[in-house]
């Protein structure tokens, strides 16, 4: 293992503090949600999109807005809808007649971060729109690829599917993410801050005036990026995220465990955190943090088990404390 140098480490130390500051700006309109805050965080360091779900009226939206509103980077909004159409998202070949030529207009994908409101209020044709966007970070039409601009990230929001009006997103999709953030209900507490701020005028449709401002840009991530690159992964820390996705192939209370892409993502996900947490080496711990995000949309339960009320993230915390931890 390299040993870094007084720069390199004063780079990495400046781009942690530059997104550690991004919970201050997020905070100012956000109250609580810490936990998707950090995933947000954890998923522009490795690449990836994520999937947030929760119940009408918890911030969703809100928090990838002003996630975006503290980076300075381009962002769309992309409200799903029953009638959508897949170019509606991606773009496509326009005719324009003082030329006599198919011109090609850009979608909203093509941006830095894309809100994907309420995607599963689309139906799973254009929902797939996004699937060449998510793994390939281009967009192919006419057959023409065109790619995405760096970073890109996808920020999608979803309603619990039992609920009226939604499709469930299918595997090939979710398989995309790379964490599916829960938002659940805020506690007392914290819904008396919320209409505290309310009573004394914070408006969620205008964040300038709460004050959030940028601060942090591409160079911070870029910075940030290079630094969990370097964050040492040992053999036997391998070997623990292997034998966690691997029992999940096993249980029975699934049809479908995690696969090779989905350990691949659990390991990025926890040499993430292990950098925002201070350290150049990843600890059995930094897996177990993620695992629940990471995985709880890559597995599938079976119809019984989930009539006798078993949930994906019981089966997965069940597996975390069977599976050996290494020394």
């Amino acid at each position: 293992m390299s040993v870094p140098t007084p720069e390199t480490a004063e780079n990495s130390d400046r781009a942690r503090a530059s997104l550690e500051a991004l919970r201050t700006e997020i905070a100012k309109a956000v109250v609580g949600q810490d936990p998707a805050v950090t995933g947000l965080v954890v998923a522009l360091l490795c690449r990836g999109h994520v999937l947030l779900e929760g119940v009408p009226g918890v911030a969703k939206t809100l928090l990838v807005r002003t996630l975006a509103a503290s980076l300075e980077l381009d962002t769309k909004r992309v409200q799903f809808t029953p009638d959508l159409m897949p170019s509606d998202v991606t773009g496509s070949l326009v005719y324009d007649a003082r030329t006599a030529e198919f011109s090609f207009q850009p979608g909203p994908v093509f941006t830095n971060l894309l809100l994907a409101d309420e995607i599963n209020r689309t139906p799973p044709k254009t929902q797939s729109s996004l699937l060449e966007a998510m793994e390939e970070r281009q967009v192919t039409v006419d057959g023409t690829p065109r790619p995405l601009p760096d970073p890109f990230l996808v920020a999608a929001t979803q309603n619990p599917v039992e609920y009226e009006g939604t499709y469930p997103l299918p595997e090939a999709q979710l398989d995309r993410f790379l964490l599916k953030l829960t938002v659940p209900l805020p506690s007392r507490e914290d819904e008396i801050n919320v209409l505290t701020r309310h009573a004394e005028g914070f408006n969620p449709r205008d964040l300038h005036a709460a004050g959030v401002r940028p601060v942090a840009g591409p160079a911070d991530l870029e910075a940030a990026r290079t630094a969990v690159s370097k964050t040492s992964v040992s053999p036997e820390i391998t070997g623990y995220v292997v034998d966690i996705c691997r029992a999940t192939r096993e249980s029975p209370s699934l049809t479908l465990g995690v696969s090779p892409r989905g350990a691949t993502a659990l390991l990025s996900t926890a040499r993430a955190w292990a950098w925002l947490t201070g350290r150049d080496y990843v600890i059995p711990d930094d897996v177990k943090a993620l695992a629940l995000p990471t995985l709880r949309h890559r597995i599938q339960l079976r119809p019984e088990a989930e009539m006798e009320g078993v949930t994906a993230d019981s089966v997965i915390t069940a597996i975390l404390s069977h599976v050996p931890v290494p020394r």
